[in-house]
């Protein structure tokens, strides 16, 4: 079993490497698509929940918005209540690219699931979900500070 999430990782890192190659073009750097799509998704979401919601501390979340912001695939806008509050849109441009963004991911997943029946296809979904819920809360503890005990069994 130890193997399973050596696996999961070179999957991850392989499809983050194809994207970053076909999405040079569309002037999108390292994982900011990531961040463009789930903005595009929840568009007004303010910077510390996207963060949450991809799983990256906030520095490296700040890193990426100011730089799509830069590229004009996002704005900031000030909420309209509390003006401190930054939330974050597609612009025209980012609108226009989420779809390109999508059909990779729609591609890459047609491709990864290759061969797999829809039960197994559930099956693998499900397992996968659980296995990130364990570790999502790995990291909320670690992000908050805590010190995980590797010497534990």
């Amino acid at each position: 079993m130890g193997e399973l999430l050596r696996e999961i990782g070179m999957i991850a890192r392989a499809l983050d490497s194809i994207s970053n190659v076909e999405f040079k073009e569309l002037e999108l750097t390292k994982g900011q698509y990531i961040y463009l799509v789930r903005i595009c998704e929840h568009p007004g979401i303010i910077q510390e929940k996207l963060a949450e919601l991809i799983l990256v501390d906030r520095t490296t979340a700040a890193r990426s918005i100011q730089k799509l912001e830069k590229a004009g695939f996002i704005e900031k806008r000030a909420d309209v209540v509390n003006k401190k509050i930054k939330k974050l849109y597609p612009t025209e441009k980012g609108l226009a690219t989420c779809p390109v963004i999508l059909q990779e991911h729609a591609y890459s997943k047609r491709v990864a699931l290759a061969g797999l029946s829809e039960e197994e296809q559930t099956q693998l979904h499900q397992l996968t979900k659980r296995v990130r819920k364990n570790i999502e809360q790995e990291w909320d503890f670690v992000k908050k500070g805590g010190i995980r005990n590797y010497l534990e069994e």
